[in-house]
Protein backbone atom coordinates (compact mmCIF):
# COMPACT_ATOMS: atom_id res chain seq x y z
CA UNK A 1 0.00 0.00 0.00
CA UNK A 2 1.40 3.77 -0.79
CA UNK A 3 0.90 5.73 2.39
CA UNK A 4 -2.04 8.29 1.62
CA UNK A 5 -0.86 10.52 4.65
CA UNK A 6 2.94 12.31 5.23
CA UNK A 7 3.60 13.71 8.49
CA UNK A 8 6.80 16.30 7.69
CA UNK A 9 8.67 17.74 10.21
CA UNK A 10 9.57 21.25 9.97
CA UNK A 11 11.27 23.47 11.46
CA UNK A 12 12.37 27.08 12.56
CA UNK A 13 13.85 27.60 8.89
CA UNK A 14 10.81 26.80 6.91
CA UNK A 15 10.07 25.10 3.72
CA UNK A 16 13.56 26.13 3.25
CA UNK A 17 14.83 23.76 5.70
CA UNK A 18 12.86 20.80 3.98
CA UNK A 19 14.39 17.67 2.23
CA UNK A 20 13.39 16.62 -1.49
CA UNK A 21 10.82 14.10 -0.25
CA UNK A 22 9.39 16.09 2.19
CA UNK A 23 8.36 19.28 -0.47
CA UNK A 24 7.46 16.91 -3.30
CA UNK A 25 4.80 15.53 -1.04
CA UNK A 26 3.76 18.74 0.15
CA UNK A 27 3.74 20.26 -3.58
CA UNK A 28 1.43 16.85 -4.30
CA UNK A 29 -1.03 16.92 -1.23
CA UNK A 30 -4.72 18.04 -1.98
CA UNK A 31 -5.17 19.49 1.97
CA UNK A 32 -2.43 19.85 4.63
CA UNK A 33 -2.85 19.93 8.48
CA UNK A 34 -1.36 21.68 10.93
CA UNK A 35 -0.65 24.64 13.68
CA UNK A 36 -1.34 27.96 11.96
CA UNK A 37 2.80 29.08 12.77
CA UNK A 38 3.16 25.77 10.14
CA UNK A 39 1.05 26.85 7.98
CA UNK A 40 2.61 30.26 7.36
CA UNK A 41 5.87 28.73 6.81
CA UNK A 42 4.72 27.35 3.52
CA UNK A 43 5.30 29.34 0.27
CA UNK A 44 2.16 30.34 -2.30
CA UNK A 45 3.45 27.44 -4.53
CA UNK A 46 2.16 25.21 -2.13
CA UNK A 47 -1.25 24.43 -3.52
CA UNK A 48 -3.36 22.29 -0.78
CA UNK A 49 -6.34 23.55 0.86
CA UNK A 50 -4.58 24.33 4.42
CA UNK A 51 -6.56 23.64 7.63
CA UNK A 52 -5.65 24.60 11.15
CA UNK A 53 -6.10 21.90 13.82
CA UNK A 54 -9.69 22.33 15.95
CA UNK A 55 -10.07 23.32 19.17
CA UNK A 56 -9.58 21.31 21.46
CA UNK A 57 -6.87 19.05 19.48
CA UNK A 58 -8.26 15.81 17.52
CA UNK A 59 -6.94 14.28 14.56
CA UNK A 60 -10.31 13.39 12.99
CA UNK A 61 -10.29 15.63 10.75
CA UNK A 62 -7.23 13.97 9.18
CA UNK A 63 -8.67 10.33 9.49
CA UNK A 64 -11.83 11.42 7.90
CA UNK A 65 -9.45 11.98 4.48
CA UNK A 66 -8.41 8.94 4.97
CA UNK A 67 -7.23 8.32 0.80
CA UNK A 68 -6.99 10.96 -0.36
CA UNK A 69 -2.78 12.28 -0.38
CA UNK A 70 -2.74 14.39 2.57
CA UNK A 71 0.08 16.21 4.69
CA UNK A 72 0.58 16.78 8.23
CA UNK A 73 3.16 19.87 9.25
CA UNK A 74 4.59 19.47 12.98
CA UNK A 75 7.69 20.52 14.76
CA UNK A 76 10.86 18.96 14.43
CA UNK A 77 10.82 14.72 15.09
CA UNK A 78 6.72 14.64 14.77
CA UNK A 79 7.33 11.25 16.60
CA UNK A 80 8.62 12.97 19.24
CA UNK A 81 5.72 13.91 21.89
CA UNK A 82 4.03 15.13 18.14
CA UNK A 83 0.99 14.41 16.45
CA UNK A 84 3.00 11.69 14.49
CA UNK A 85 2.47 9.88 18.02
CA UNK A 86 -1.26 10.54 17.81
CA UNK A 87 -1.82 9.23 14.46
CA UNK A 88 0.56 6.32 14.73
CA UNK A 89 -1.85 5.11 17.27
CA UNK A 90 -4.55 4.75 15.13
CA UNK A 91 -3.00 4.13 11.23
CA UNK A 92 -0.58 1.42 10.08
CA UNK A 93 2.35 1.97 9.28
CA UNK A 94 2.15 1.28 5.54
CA UNK A 95 -0.93 4.06 5.62
CA UNK A 96 1.71 7.09 6.83
CA UNK A 97 5.15 8.13 6.17
CA UNK A 98 6.81 10.35 8.43
CA UNK A 99 9.70 12.72 7.29
CA UNK A 100 11.38 13.86 10.65
CA UNK A 101 13.42 17.33 11.11
CA UNK A 102 15.60 17.92 13.44
CA UNK A 103 14.17 17.33 16.77
CA UNK A 104 14.23 20.18 19.26
CA UNK A 105 15.99 18.46 21.76
CA UNK A 106 18.21 17.28 19.71
CA UNK A 107 19.00 21.10 18.56
CA UNK A 108 18.97 22.10 22.34
CA UNK A 109 21.87 18.95 23.33
CA UNK A 110 24.25 20.61 20.23
CA UNK A 111 23.93 23.88 21.79
CA UNK A 112 24.12 22.96 25.39
CA UNK A 113 26.89 20.44 24.70
CA UNK A 114 25.23 17.77 26.60
CA UNK A 115 25.40 14.09 25.08
CA UNK A 116 21.59 13.20 24.02
CA UNK A 117 21.77 9.52 25.44
CA UNK A 118 22.74 10.98 29.16
CA UNK A 119 19.65 13.67 29.20
CA UNK A 120 16.25 12.58 30.13
CA UNK A 121 13.64 14.41 27.98
CA UNK A 122 9.87 15.55 29.01
CA UNK A 123 6.56 17.32 27.82
CA UNK A 124 4.96 19.98 29.74
CA UNK A 125 3.24 21.03 26.33
CA UNK A 126 -0.81 20.37 27.76
CA UNK A 127 0.77 18.11 30.50
CA UNK A 128 0.63 18.89 34.33
CA UNK A 129 4.87 20.30 35.33
CA UNK A 130 4.17 17.89 38.66
CA UNK A 131 5.81 15.19 36.17
CA UNK A 132 9.04 16.69 37.02
CA UNK A 133 9.19 15.65 40.22
CA UNK A 134 9.84 11.73 39.56
CA UNK A 135 12.58 13.35 37.79
CA UNK A 136 14.94 15.69 40.05
CA UNK A 137 18.39 13.89 41.05
CA UNK A 138 21.46 15.92 41.88
CA UNK A 139 23.28 15.04 38.55
CA UNK A 140 20.71 14.74 36.20
CA UNK A 141 20.59 16.81 33.24
CA UNK A 142 16.44 17.81 31.97
CA UNK A 143 15.46 18.90 28.74
CA UNK A 144 11.77 20.07 29.17
CA UNK A 145 9.33 21.23 26.01
CA UNK A 146 7.72 24.12 27.24
CA UNK A 147 3.58 25.06 27.06
CA UNK A 148 4.03 28.49 26.92
CA UNK A 149 6.24 31.43 27.84
CA UNK A 150 4.85 30.86 31.54
CA UNK A 151 6.79 27.65 31.50
CA UNK A 152 9.91 28.85 32.80
CA UNK A 153 8.97 30.73 35.58
CA UNK A 154 6.82 27.91 36.72
CA UNK A 155 9.01 25.19 36.69
CA UNK A 156 12.10 27.56 38.07
CA UNK A 157 9.29 27.95 41.15
CA UNK A 158 9.06 24.01 41.42
CA UNK A 159 12.62 23.55 41.34
CA UNK A 160 12.92 25.93 44.48
CA UNK A 161 10.30 24.51 46.45
CA UNK A 162 11.69 21.25 45.86
CA UNK A 163 14.97 21.67 47.09
CA UNK A 164 16.75 21.87 43.74
CA UNK A 165 17.04 25.89 43.60
CA UNK A 166 20.71 26.17 42.90
CA UNK A 167 20.31 24.21 39.30
CA UNK A 168 21.39 25.34 36.43
CA UNK A 169 18.74 26.39 34.36
CA UNK A 170 19.05 27.84 30.83
CA UNK A 171 15.34 28.37 28.21
CA UNK A 172 16.48 28.23 24.56
CA UNK A 173 13.81 30.00 21.89
CA UNK A 174 12.94 29.95 18.40
CA UNK A 175 15.38 26.55 17.87
CA UNK A 176 17.09 26.47 14.63
CA UNK A 177 15.52 30.00 13.05
CA UNK A 178 16.57 33.18 13.01
CA UNK A 179 15.14 34.20 16.26
CA UNK A 180 16.87 31.51 18.08
CA UNK A 181 17.92 33.03 21.42
CA UNK A 182 18.94 31.53 24.71
CA UNK A 183 18.72 32.63 28.17
CA UNK A 184 20.87 31.34 30.94
CA UNK A 185 20.40 31.59 35.04
CA UNK A 186 20.22 29.96 37.91
CA UNK A 187 16.64 28.43 39.14
CA UNK A 188 17.13 30.32 43.14
CA UNK A 189 17.35 33.44 41.14
CA UNK A 190 15.39 33.51 38.10
CA UNK A 191 13.61 36.73 37.28
CA UNK A 192 11.23 35.57 35.16
CA UNK A 193 12.32 37.38 31.83
CA UNK A 194 10.11 37.62 28.71
CA UNK A 195 10.31 34.45 26.67
CA UNK A 196 8.94 33.44 23.44
CA UNK A 197 6.34 30.79 23.66
CA UNK A 198 8.29 28.29 21.51
CA UNK A 199 10.83 27.79 23.91
CA UNK A 200 12.99 24.85 25.77
CA UNK A 201 14.26 24.55 28.64
CA UNK A 202 17.38 23.00 29.43
CA UNK A 203 18.30 21.74 33.66
CA UNK A 204 21.59 20.90 35.19
CA UNK A 205 20.14 19.54 38.26
CA UNK A 206 22.00 20.52 41.60
CA UNK A 207 19.78 19.85 45.06
CA UNK A 208 20.94 21.68 48.26
CA UNK A 209 22.61 19.88 50.89
CA UNK A 210 19.74 18.96 53.06
CA UNK A 211 17.46 17.86 50.13
CA UNK A 212 15.64 14.24 51.07
CA UNK A 213 16.69 11.59 48.47
CA UNK A 214 13.95 10.33 46.59
CA UNK A 215 15.22 7.24 44.85
CA UNK A 216 13.31 5.53 42.00
CA UNK A 217 13.38 2.41 43.89
CA UNK A 218 10.87 0.80 46.02
CA UNK A 219 10.83 1.54 49.73
CA UNK A 220 10.96 5.97 49.68
CA UNK A 221 11.05 6.93 53.11
CA UNK A 222 7.68 7.23 55.15
CA UNK A 223 8.21 11.15 55.70
CA UNK A 224 7.80 11.42 52.16
CA UNK A 225 4.26 10.66 52.03
CA UNK A 226 1.17 12.65 53.64
CA UNK A 227 -0.90 9.80 55.51
CA UNK A 228 -3.40 9.59 58.39
CA UNK A 229 -1.14 6.46 59.90
CA UNK A 230 -3.09 3.93 57.18
CA UNK A 231 0.29 3.67 55.26
CA UNK A 232 2.47 0.18 54.12
CA UNK A 233 5.24 1.02 55.81
CA UNK A 234 8.84 1.70 54.16
CA UNK A 235 10.17 -2.11 54.35
CA UNK A 236 7.26 -3.58 53.77
CA UNK A 237 6.27 -1.57 51.08
CA UNK A 238 9.49 -2.60 49.18
CA UNK A 239 9.21 -6.22 50.02
CA UNK A 240 5.74 -5.93 48.32
CA UNK A 241 6.68 -3.79 45.13
CA UNK A 242 9.35 -6.40 45.09
CA UNK A 243 6.58 -9.41 44.88
CA UNK A 244 4.45 -7.53 42.42
CA UNK A 245 7.27 -7.07 40.03
CA UNK A 246 6.64 -3.79 37.94
CA UNK A 247 7.42 -3.82 33.90
CA UNK A 248 7.66 -1.21 31.76
CA UNK A 249 3.77 -0.54 30.38
CA UNK A 250 1.91 -2.94 33.13
CA UNK A 251 -1.23 -1.49 35.07
CA UNK A 252 -1.58 -1.70 38.83
CA UNK A 253 -4.80 -1.75 40.95
CA UNK A 254 -4.23 -0.44 44.49
CA UNK A 255 -7.12 -1.48 46.08
CA UNK A 256 -7.84 0.17 49.27
CA UNK A 257 -5.17 2.66 49.06
CA UNK A 258 -5.07 4.70 51.94
CA UNK A 259 -2.04 7.19 51.15
CA UNK A 260 -1.09 5.94 47.42
CA UNK A 261 2.25 4.57 48.36
CA UNK A 262 1.90 1.37 46.54
CA UNK A 263 0.44 2.62 43.19
CA UNK A 264 2.73 5.82 43.23
CA UNK A 265 6.09 3.92 43.44
CA UNK A 266 4.92 1.45 41.08
CA UNK A 267 4.59 3.99 38.53
CA UNK A 268 8.26 5.62 39.46
CA UNK A 269 9.66 2.54 38.83
CA UNK A 270 9.27 3.61 35.28
CA UNK A 271 7.72 6.07 32.99
CA UNK A 272 5.15 3.75 30.98
CA UNK A 273 4.33 1.76 33.86
CA UNK A 274 0.22 2.91 35.67
CA UNK A 275 -1.69 2.67 38.01
CA UNK A 276 -4.87 3.17 39.84
CA UNK A 277 -5.54 3.99 43.08
CA UNK A 278 -8.99 2.64 44.71
CA UNK A 279 -10.01 4.60 47.45
CA UNK A 280 -13.87 5.02 49.48
CA UNK A 281 -12.44 7.46 51.89
CA UNK A 282 -12.28 11.37 51.09
CA UNK A 283 -9.17 12.49 53.39
CA UNK A 284 -7.50 10.07 52.37
CA UNK A 285 -8.17 10.91 48.27
CA UNK A 286 -7.33 14.20 49.18
CA UNK A 287 -3.84 12.78 50.44
CA UNK A 288 -3.59 10.57 47.32
CA UNK A 289 -3.95 13.42 44.87
CA UNK A 290 -1.10 15.64 47.06
CA UNK A 291 1.10 12.86 46.94
CA UNK A 292 1.33 10.99 43.49
CA UNK A 293 2.14 14.94 42.43
CA UNK A 294 4.39 15.76 45.18
CA UNK A 295 6.60 12.61 44.09
CA UNK A 296 6.20 13.04 40.05
CA UNK A 297 3.14 10.56 39.38
CA UNK A 298 0.40 12.87 38.37
CA UNK A 299 -1.22 10.37 35.72
CA UNK A 300 -1.65 7.87 38.83
CA UNK A 301 -5.53 7.86 38.19
CA UNK A 302 -7.98 8.24 41.30
CA UNK A 303 -10.91 5.58 41.42
CA UNK A 304 -13.33 7.07 44.33
CA UNK A 305 -14.90 4.25 45.51
CA UNK A 306 -14.75 0.88 47.42
CA UNK A 307 -14.00 -2.59 46.14
CA UNK A 308 -15.71 -4.93 44.86
CA UNK A 309 -18.23 -2.50 43.27
CA UNK A 310 -15.44 0.19 42.14
CA UNK A 311 -13.82 -2.59 40.69
CA UNK A 312 -16.42 -3.47 37.97
CA UNK A 313 -15.65 -2.26 34.57
CA UNK A 314 -12.11 -1.31 35.01
CA UNK A 315 -9.20 -2.17 32.68
CA UNK A 316 -7.71 -5.09 33.52
CA UNK A 317 -4.87 -5.50 35.60
CA UNK A 318 -1.08 -6.57 35.23
CA UNK A 319 -0.96 -6.76 39.03
CA UNK A 320 -2.85 -6.08 41.62
CA UNK A 321 -2.38 -5.18 45.66
CA UNK A 322 -4.96 -5.25 48.06
CA UNK A 323 -3.69 -3.48 51.18
CA UNK A 324 -7.28 -3.08 52.92
CA UNK A 325 -10.80 -5.01 52.77
CA UNK A 326 -9.46 -8.72 52.30
CA UNK A 327 -12.40 -9.37 54.27
CA UNK A 328 -14.94 -7.55 52.34
CA UNK A 329 -16.84 -9.87 50.77
CA UNK A 330 -16.03 -10.47 46.76
CA UNK A 331 -13.44 -8.67 46.86
CA UNK A 332 -10.58 -11.04 46.57
CA UNK A 333 -12.45 -13.22 43.63
CA UNK A 334 -13.52 -10.61 41.85
CA UNK A 335 -9.88 -8.90 41.26
CA UNK A 336 -9.09 -12.35 41.02
CA UNK A 337 -11.25 -12.82 37.90
CA UNK A 338 -10.42 -9.41 36.88
CA UNK A 339 -6.35 -10.02 36.92
CA UNK A 340 -4.78 -11.18 33.48
CA UNK A 341 -3.42 -14.26 32.74
CA UNK A 342 -0.25 -14.53 34.33
CA UNK A 343 -0.41 -11.05 36.46
CA UNK A 344 0.57 -10.77 39.56
CA UNK A 345 -1.77 -10.96 43.17
CA UNK A 346 -0.25 -9.67 46.23
CA UNK A 347 -2.70 -9.20 49.66
CA UNK A 348 -1.39 -7.92 52.95
CA UNK A 349 -2.74 -8.73 56.26
CA UNK A 350 -2.45 -7.24 59.62
CA UNK A 351 -5.62 -8.86 61.51
CA UNK A 352 -6.18 -12.65 62.32
CA UNK A 353 -9.69 -12.06 60.32
CA UNK A 354 -8.20 -11.00 57.18
CA UNK A 355 -5.13 -13.58 57.86
CA UNK A 356 -7.66 -16.07 57.84
CA UNK A 357 -9.67 -15.07 55.09
CA UNK A 358 -6.32 -15.01 53.03
CA UNK A 359 -5.00 -18.74 54.05
CA UNK A 360 -8.73 -20.29 53.09
CA UNK A 361 -8.34 -18.36 49.56
CA UNK A 362 -5.20 -19.75 48.77
CA UNK A 363 -6.39 -23.12 49.61
CA UNK A 364 -7.90 -22.62 46.33
CA UNK A 365 -5.56 -20.86 44.39
CA UNK A 366 -2.24 -21.36 45.38
CA UNK A 367 0.23 -19.05 46.47
CA UNK A 368 2.94 -18.38 48.73
CA UNK A 369 1.84 -17.11 52.22
CA UNK A 370 5.23 -15.07 54.11
CA UNK A 371 5.44 -13.41 57.53
CA UNK A 372 7.11 -10.24 58.07
CA UNK A 373 8.84 -8.75 61.45
CA UNK A 374 10.22 -5.58 61.44
CA UNK A 375 11.29 -4.56 64.59
CA UNK A 376 13.46 -0.91 65.35
CA UNK A 377 16.12 -0.32 67.92
CA UNK A 378 14.20 2.10 70.41
CA UNK A 379 15.23 3.94 73.64
CA UNK A 380 14.37 2.14 76.99
CA UNK A 381 15.65 4.57 79.76
CA UNK A 382 19.18 4.57 79.24
CA UNK A 383 19.33 1.57 77.28
CA UNK A 384 18.01 0.22 73.72
CA UNK A 385 15.88 -1.91 72.93
CA UNK A 386 13.74 -3.81 70.07
CA UNK A 387 10.52 -2.37 69.29
CA UNK A 388 8.61 -5.53 66.92
CA UNK A 389 5.92 -3.50 64.45
CA UNK A 390 2.74 -5.75 64.29
CA UNK A 391 3.67 -8.44 61.80
CA UNK A 392 2.19 -8.70 58.64
CA UNK A 393 0.84 -11.80 56.25
CA UNK A 394 1.75 -11.31 52.38
CA UNK A 395 -0.38 -13.74 49.84
CA UNK A 396 1.70 -13.79 46.73
CA UNK A 397 0.00 -15.77 43.67
CA UNK A 398 0.15 -15.76 40.20
CA UNK A 399 -2.56 -16.21 37.78
CA UNK A 400 -2.11 -19.54 35.65
CA UNK A 401 -2.17 -18.76 31.74
CA UNK A 402 -4.85 -21.25 31.65
CA UNK A 403 -7.20 -20.16 34.10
Amino acid sequence: MTPWLTVVGIGEDGFKGLGKNARHALLRASRIFGGQRHLDLLPPCIRGERHGWPSPFSVEPVLARRGEPVCVLASGDPMFFGVGASLARQLSSDEMLTLPASSSCSLAAARMGWPLQEVVTLSVVARPISALNAQMFSGVRLLVLSNDRHSPAAIAALLRERGFGPSRFTVLEHLGGLAERRIDGIASDWTDPEVADLNLIAIDCIAEPNTPRLSRLAGLPDSAFRHDGQLTKRDVRAITLARLAPVPGELLWDVGAGSGSIGIEWMRAHPSCRALAIEADEGRQQMIEYNRDALGVPGLQLIRGSAPQALLGLERPDAIFIGGGVTREGVLDTCWAALKPGGRLVANAVTLQSEMTLMSWREQHGGELTRIHIAQAQPLGDFDTWRQALPITLLEVTKPYDA
